[in-house]
């Protein structure tokens, strides 16, 4: 049984996604995320301008007039959420934690995704995989996997995308679209990054908290890593210490940015006490102008 708790914020998640992903995102993720292909649709008579190679010869020996094959896009597609986990999503400076704004961002995706009637699978993941909800469509699916998102209780607390990247390939052979919603604490997985956007159209979504990016001066703090469970004593009052700490999160943020650019990937960067859907309506509207130059 789902607790009552859970079950406010869960209604509360749907009622605010999705009617955000219909009002700002649903007509601009139609037009950036291209279906799986061209399907046949009908045959209709010859017109001057038709390219010849869609020629239906055997309906056109038939009639005795030229015919020619009519095509139209495949929009059914499948949406990949790769979600961490680990234990450094549990951590939040403010109201909400990061894995509350991973459930909320999941919905906003997810709810998109079957206004335009793709299928929306989830991929749950910490140093392994925790769980695989294959891709479905209807909002009632949308909502089971913002529940398991909000109500998982993961094994491993550490971080591995490689895991994720690897299920994600063994899974869809077709090409999908896949978010892999993650604060990117992690290392070694540039090369399974590099394999799964050459077969994916994969989109690195980075949530992180402000307390990440800078140290506040509250004098000695202990400070503990949610992955190993390891505490440190920091002394915040010292302009050095909180100078490196800045330069790190430079230095990191400066080496993510370079291999998603490296490989051609689209990326966006959230913060908890940001807004959700500014980000996403960005990585859109940089996507539609890309696609409008190379026409």
């Amino acid at each position: 049984m789902i607790p009552r708790e859970l079950v406010k914020k869960l209604r509360k998640i749907e009622i605010y996604t999705s009617r955000l992903a219909n009002e700002q995102l649903a007509g601009s993720y139609h037009s950036v995320f291209k279906g799986r292909g061209m399907a046949f649709s009908e045959v209709r008579q010859y017109q001057p301008g038709d390219d010849v190679r869609f020629i239906d010869w055997n309906v056109s020996a038939r009639m005795s007039e030229a015919y020619v094959k009519v095509f139209t896009e495949e929009r059914e597609m499948t949406v990949m959420l790769l979600v961490d986990l680990s234990g450094s999503e549990r951590f939040g400076s403010g109201e909400r934690p990061k894995v509350d704004a991973v459930a909320e961002l999941s919905a906003l995706l997810a709810f998109s995704a079957i206004k335009n009637n793709d299928r929306v699978g989830l991929i749950l993941f910490t140093d392994r995989i925790e769980k695989f909800i294959p891709p479905k469509k209807g909002r009632g699916h949308v909502m089971r996997v913002v529940t398991e998102i909000l109500n998982a209780n993961p094994k491993g607390e550490r971080t591995d995308l490689s895991k994720a990247l690897d299920l994600l390939g063994s899974l869809n052979k077709r090409r999908s679209v896949a978010f892999l919603i993650s604060d990117f604490i992690a290392h070694g997985y540039e090369k399974k990054l590099r394999v799964a956007s050459r077969r994916h159209d994969l989109i690195p979504v980075r949530i992180s908290d402000p307390r990440e990016e800078s140290l506040p001066n509250v004098g000695l703090a202990l400070v503990e890593d949610l992955e190993t469970g390891e505490l440190i004593e920091v002394d915040t009052s010292d302009k050095r210490v909180r100078k490196a700490f800045a330069r790190k999160v430079l230095k990191e943020k400066a080496y993510r940015e370079q291999l998603f650019r490296k490989l051609r990937m689209d990326h966006v960067d959230v913060s908890t006490e940001g807004d959700l859907v500014r980000p996403i309506a960005e990585l859109f509207r940089r996507r539609q102008r890309r696609m409008s130059r190379s026409r």
